[in-house]
């Protein structure tokens, strides 16, 4: 029997046969929502006001302005992502780990296709590195609130 008392009758109005694609559509909205927050903030904040002349030419100013906010937008989005994906669905790894990592990796191949004129070793190592720092730590935080 369902909320409606009818039987056959789905509990949810997306709990049809596409309620898995709605599912991650929906995380993958949160995800990029959160994504384009977050880095827009990075960029008016950091690269706007705090961002010195000659900060940017070492490698420490390099990755405490530019890679340790990137890879904090990416834990943020991935951790959005994650907490909205919803039972029954969260409780399959490979569909959960779909619905909360796709937006960031998504964004790293597009970045990856339009800067691939001038590639440099630091910067494709990088930003590969910060988008699976990201990841590992929004998926963390999503584990660590489900309990598991």
């Amino acid at each position: 029997m369902t909320r409606y008392g009818y039987p056959g009758t789905p509990a949810r109005r997306d709990d049809g046969p596409r309620a898995g694609i709605l599912a991650l559509m929906k995380c993958w909205a949160a995800g990029i929502v959160v994504l384009l927050f977050t880095e827009y903030l990075q960029i008016t904040v950091v690269y706007d006001y705090i961002d010195s002349p000659g900060s940017l030419g070492s490698f420490s100013g390099r990755l405490l302005l530019i890679h340790l906010p990137n890879a904090l937008c990416v834990a943020l989005s991935v951790w959005a992502a994650a907490r909205l994906h919803r039972p029954p669905f969260r409780h399959g790894t490979s569909q959960h780990l779909a619905a909360a990592v796709a937006v960031p990796v998504a964004a790293q191949l597009l970045n990856m296709a339009v800067q691939w004129q001038e590639p440099t070793a630091e910067g494709l190592l990088m930003s590969n590195a910060v988008l699976v720092v990201g990841c590992v730590a929004g998926w963390a935080a999503d584990r660590l609130q489900e309990g598991d």
